[in-house]
């Protein structure tokens, strides 16, 4: 972005030099790259009148002229009236002409600062003597015109006097670095700019009245002859639109030069009237304007106006001002003439409602669009204009009402424009004005400051903020344009800001360094990350946030997860409910970057909306832990036992011991949405009887969805849970015994029906009475082609402490074991 120093100057005083302004800017406000100096660029060029023009003999289209500058210019050739000699070659030059006039030993401001710069001599052109030159827009790099010489006209200006000066090009440039003001569109405009410009040089600033006037008068004298309407389909798109007919136009007629020269010189191309005042207005205030034709806007709608700001459609396609025709996205916010889209909103208008030299009546709108969609427009089509570069920081809608009214005030004058209809809106999202409170000792404190109350309120009110205060506390309330203003922190920022930052006393805090000894829940998550990275595991850290595709590829439902409504992208729209999703997305990512086998793991917060909100009227937390674990190639055994010894260990590890009980076609929870229910199990800590989470594998509408691996499955555990269930248990700890144990090997076969849990429940009731220290595992599961009958083979380990276990010992145990589960299953031993 460039902003001009003397348009600066029409509303706040800069007595600083400008190097020194630069480094304040820099400070206090936005990063500058360069600072262009165009005074050196102009300095020498005289504005003059051509007094004759006559045919040089032999050219058919040279022209000698005399031109009248004053005699301000030393060291030329003149005649006996004191006129200077040029030869011009352009087809518009003419008696009675004023004109831009470079004198001999004047360098081109085309070719200023290059590495060959053109400076003009006195030379014989035909025959005839030219002293130096008259110069077109091109040649004086305003804008690019070279079809003939500029013409100065309508204005009360006398030969000789320094074009310069006239058009203030005795300027400075500065270069700003846009992204340093992502969060400022106000900044966006000159006035905004100049605004802040005041503060940091602790000077009172005063915004136009037009520009404050949120609520002008757009009544016209005449009843409307159009009645166009606007409606905005989704609030979301847009927070308000406005729109107005006006008429008696000339689409030929140019802006004032003086116009024309501040938008060049800030690299904006002059094009017409109506164009010019929509960009200056733009420049000026931040607020981007659009200009349609009516008549052929209203022509793709069969004579009427009816404006629908929505969504692109897919496959729908919108031919652009700039020739390129775009297929869109429903990502696109788009303006439509009933079902016609007409325009790509906040970023370029369509070719087929373009002003020209035939427009006598347009359709103007002021409006306001989601920022979050224009960034993805902006780079989806690779547009980086003007106005969506503004858009994009988020424009306040009370800014489209004072501008609207600018532009007919200025069309009224340059072209005696008319209004034609009422001005229409849709204003869905109206914002109220918010008052801050906070304290002088809270500034100060956080600033690490010693502010005064009146500085603090001297560098607010330097800016228009409206503050409230008794010496100590204060009330603020931001001005509309300032949007980014919320919280109390955000009015500290800009005290110090303002103040600078740099102006504070560096000193150290007086507090405690006593370290912070971790709470017994984080040493908690701390060894739970520990266990499942030495079993293999990779730790992943996600956003809090997901898109609603997301949810719904996990088969859990947007309606409940909070949605945010100024997400930093639109990606991230969503509160997650669960971890689930957040893994599974980075399965496939892995998979194709070769990556055969792995487990992937996260510790972190869900917002789920079942759980409601707390008494500060916010999201309830809820701290999870999930993991998943795939395997590009097909897998003995079914996943779910990949992810159960996972789960197994950590149980093991942290002391715990597991239960495993059926989940049932019934559940409906967020956590059990994405597992399949017949392949997935709860589960609960046996010894403290507390419920932890569920561990199985992924329905297959959630594994085609995320393109998983047929050998994939996970768990998701409360962390909070799991802490209870931790807590709860009891030293129980006893030496490894110096005796060896013994395994043993039992198939059953039982009805299909029979779960392996029933199986090893039966033989837990037995080993739970013996002696010896005993664990049970899963051997195989064998589905016999009938399903009517399966066998199941489970590992018993046995070990004593006190002794060796005989064959006798480990024989009696198995003998008891078998019995028991023959006696609650109906089973045969195999």
């Amino acid at each position: 972005m460039i902003i001009s120093v003397n348009w600066l100057k029409e509303y706040t005083d800069i007595d600083l030099p400008i190097a020194e302004l630069a480094t304040l800017i820099g400070a206090r406000l936005v990063e500058i790259e360069e600072t262009i100096d165009l005074s050196e660029k102009y300095k020498n060029v005289v504005i003059a009148r051509v007094a004759s023009c006559e045919k040089l003999e032999d050219s058919d289209h040279l022209n000698v002229t005399k031109l009248d500058d004053g005699g301000v210019v030393d060291g030329v050739e003149r005649d006996e009236n004191g006129y200077v000699q040029v030869v011009c070659g352009a087809p518009n030059v003419r008696a009675g002409l004023l004109v831009a006039w470079l004198p001999p030993q004047t360098t081109v401001p085309e070719t200023f600062g290059t590495n060959e710069p053109f400076v003009l001599g006195a030379r014989k052109l035909r025959g005839v003597m030219s002293n130096g030159m008259i110069a077109s827009p091109r040649e004086l790099a305003l804008f690019d015109d070279h079809e003939g010489i500029l013409e100065i006209a309508d204005m009360d200006v006398q030969p000789g006097v320094s074009f310069s000066k006239t058009f203030a090009l005795d300027d400075t440039l500065l270069d700003i670095e846009n992204k340093s003001l992502t969060h400022r569109p106000d900044a966006f405009g000159v006035i905004g700019f100049a605004r802040e410009v005041a503060g940091i040089q602790n000077m009172p600033f005063k915004t136009p009245v037009w520009l404050k006037n949120t609520d002008p008068d757009f009544a016209i004298s005449a009843s409307a002859t159009t009645s166009p309407k606007v409606s905005i389909d989704d609030p979301e798109l847009s927070a308000r639109y406005q729109g107005v007919v006006i008429g008696n136009l000339d689409g030929l007629k140019k802006s004032q030069l003086s116009l024309q020269t501040f938008l060049a010189r800030v690299g904006m191309r002059p094009i017409s009237a109506i164009v010019d005042v929509t960009n200056y207005l733009m420049l000026e205030t931040g607020q981007p304007l659009h200009a349609f034709d009516y008549d052929k806007l209203a022509a793709v709608n069969n004579g009427a106006i009816d404006i629908h700001v929505r969504s692109g459609r897919e496959g729908e396609t919108l031919a652009l001002l700039d020739g390129r025709t775009i297929t869109l996205s429903s990502e696109d916010i788009i303006i439509a003439n009933g079902e016609t889209a007409v325009a790509l909103a906040g970023a370029m208008g369509g070719a087929d409602t373009e002003i020209d030299e035939s427009t006598k009546t347009i359709f103007l709108e002021s409006a306001t669009f989601n920022l979050y969609n224009l960034r993805a427009t902006q780079m989806r089509h690779g547009i980086f204009s003007e106005a969506i570069t503004r858009f994009t920081k988020g424009q306040p809608a009370a800014l489209t009402a004072p501008v609207l009214r600018r532009f007919i005030e200025l069309l009224e004058g340059t072209m005696t424009a008319v209004q034609l209809s009422e001005v229409v809106e849709d204003y869905p999202k109206k914002r109220g004005q918010e008052w801050i409170e906070l304290s002088r000792s809270q500034v100060n404190k956080t600033l690490g400051s010693d502010f005064t109350a009146e500085a603090i309120e001297a560098a607010l009110r330097n800016v228009e903020f409206i503050v409230e205060g008794d010496g100590e506390m204060f009330r603020v309330a931001a001005p509309y344009w300032r949007s980014d203003i919320h919280i109390s922190e955000d009015i500290i920022e800009e005290v110090g800001r303002l103040n600078g930052f740099d102006s504070i006393k560096p000193t150290l805090p007086e507090r405690d360094f006593t370290a912070v000894v971790p709470s017994d829940f984080d040493v908690l998550r701390a060894r739970v990350r520990d266990l499942l990275t030495r079993a293999g595991a990779n730790e992943l850290l996600t956003y809090s946030f997901v898109h609603g595709d997301i949810l719904e590829k996990a088969g859990q439902k947007r309606d409940d997860s909070y949605r945010i409504t100024n997400s930093i992208s639109p990606d991230l729209q969503y509160y997650r409910q669960t971890l689930t999703p957040s893994l599974l997305q980075y399965v496939y990512p892995n998979i194709k970057q070769g990556y055969d086998a792995f487990a992937l793991f996260e510790l972190n917060k869900v917002h789920p909306k079942t759980h409601g909100m707390t008494d500060e009227n916010v999201p309830r937390e809820a701290d999870m832990l999930g993991l998943v674990v795939a395997n590009k190639n097909q897998q003995e055994g079914a996943p779910y036992y990949q992810a159960k010894r996972l789960l197994d260990y950590l149980a093991q590890s942290l002391g715990l011991e597991l239960e495993y009980a059926s989940v049932g076609p019934s559940s409906n929870y967020p956590v059990t949405a994405p597992f399949e229910y017949r392949h997935s199990a709860f589960v609960t800590d046996k010894k403290t009887n507390t419920f932890l989470g569920i561990v199985g594998e992924y329905r297959k509408s959630v594994s085609r969805a995320f393109k998983l691996p047929a050998s994939t499955a996970g768990f998701e555990l409360g962390m909070n849970e799991l802490y209870e269930a931790v807590s709860k248990l009891e030293s129980n700890y006893t030496p490894i015994s110096r005796f060896p144990g013994t395994e043993r090997d039992i198939c059953f076969r039982v009805s299909a029906e029979i779960s392996y849990a029933e199986i090893v429940s039966a033989v837990a009731r037995v080993l739970e009475s013996e002696t010896v220290e005993s664990s049970i595992a899963p051997v195989d599961i064998y589905q016999s082609e009938d399903k009517t009958m399966k066998n199941i083979t489970i590992r018993i380990k046995l070990i004593a402490h006190d002794r060796t276990l005989t064959g006798d010992d480990a024989a009696r145990i198995v003998d008891d074991v078998t019995t028991n589960v023959i006696k609650q299953t109906n089973a045969t031993v195999v």
